[in-house]
């Protein structure tokens, strides 16, 4: 029967670059696949959440978190695979850009993971769309890789320009240093001085020399 609406279960012309084999064997992958791809992940998402989301969709096999390949931390994508195929079809229906983490994901039929494919493939680490990012986004690190660079080779400079520290003294600084170090030693004459007045002054008192022999006796 003819429809005019597209189905939402169709995969994205997106191409791994790194899928080892040719278009016709691509398209059958992904028309028996039950893996998808999920992207635009916080990094602060959890497995259980990913979990939590899409087991509404039907069992899942496993989950594969997208790691930083330097870090080892989250860095924004995972590979969801079920154990049967409509799931993963309902799945790109009922969940592709829907919110998880107040974040929009994206869901994509994948050909199916391979060991070394849940690290980032970007020079920093992470993901490719990270080095380049312009805008700050706080569930991704805040800005990107590029950007971060740019930013801190600014500050350098700027602390450079403007917070050198001082080589020459400013006048009087010497005379002060010199107040303040003889006020001290003043003090501490001061503090000696009182501490002999009183013992002197105990030993000439009697009431002090009284109580000395009670405690004595």
């Amino acid at each position: 029967m003819a429809t005019v609406i597209n189905s939402l279960a169709i995969p994205s012309s997106y191409r791994d670059q790194l899928y080892q084999g040719s278009s016709n064997q691509l398209t059958d992958d992904l028309s028996t696949t039950a893996t998808l791809y999920v992207g635009n992940l916080s990094f602060f998402t959890t497995e259980e959440q990913i979990y939590e989301l899409f087991a509404k969709c039907g069992e899942i096999k496993r989950i594969i978190m997208g790691l930083d390949r330097n870090q080892k931390t989250p860095c924004g994508f995972c590979f969801v695979e079920y154990y049967h195929r409509s799931d993963a079809l309902d799945c790109m229906k009922y969940i592709n850009g829907t919110k998880l983490d107040e974040r929009v994901i994206r869901c994509d039929l994948d050909p199916g993971f391979k060991e070394g494919r849940q690290f980032g493939r970007g020079k920093s680490g992470g993901q490719v769309r990270d080095e380049y990012r312009t805008e700050y986004d706080v569930g991704r690190g805040g800005w990107g890789h590029r950007m971060r660079m740019q930013l801190e080779q600014e500050r350098e400079r700027d602390i450079k320009e403007n917070y050198e520290p001082i080589k020459d003294i400013p006048r009087g600084a010497d005379e002060y240093k010199s107040r303040a170090a003889a006020g001290q030693s003043s003090k501490r004459r001061n503090d000696a001085d009182e501490d002999d007045s009183r013992k002197r002054q105990k030993e000439h008192n009697p009431r002090f020399r009284e109580n000395d022999e009670d405690e004595e006796d």
